[in-house]
């Protein structure tokens, strides 16, 4: 791949936007601090918010193993945030889903954090706007071949 001009651009590319993604995940840990959610609790909270999830597949998009992503899952229990139901289509595996008030806790967090993010896009002109907007589509796109 590096030996062609394309492939040093792709690698230079990838560089950059591998940079850029991980100061997006410093801004969006710093956005934890005045919440009473920790950034990995928020992460699974907002995994299981559309539908139930498996705890092997919140220990993978989380990048842990499966027994600290349970450990983390029995502290949102306790906490009355989520439940852990069998998996009907699998006797060995449990769904993870959020209670009511998880998903009030969850919407609540959002919430801030969007507004902290607005905030954010206000120091943008509606050239960079727009251009974070069509952006944002390519990005899914990348996530969705992960």
């Amino acid at each position: 791949m590096t030996d062609s001009p394309t492939g040093r651009q792709l690698l230079a590319l990838a560089q950059s936007f591998r940079t850029t993604l991980r100061h997006a995940v410093y801004l969006s840990r710093s956005m934890d601090g005045d919440g009473e959610l920790t950034t990995m609790q928020m992460s699974t909270l907002s995994m299981a918010a559309d539908e139930p999830l498996r705890v092997s597949r919140v220990a993978a998009n989380l990048g842990i193993r499966v027994p600290s992503a349970t450990e983390q899952i029995i502290k949102l229990e306790q906490a009355g945030l989520v439940s852990r139901q069998p998996d009907p289509t699998d006797s060995r595996a449990v769904l993870v889903q959020l209670t009511d008030k998880g998903r009030a806790a969850w919407e609540e967090a959002s919430l801030r954090r969007n507004e902290r993010v607005a905030a954010l896009l206000e120091h943008l002109d509606d050239d960079e706007r727009a251009t974070l907007a069509a952006a944002l589509p390519i990005i899914e796109k990348l996530n969705l071949t992960t």
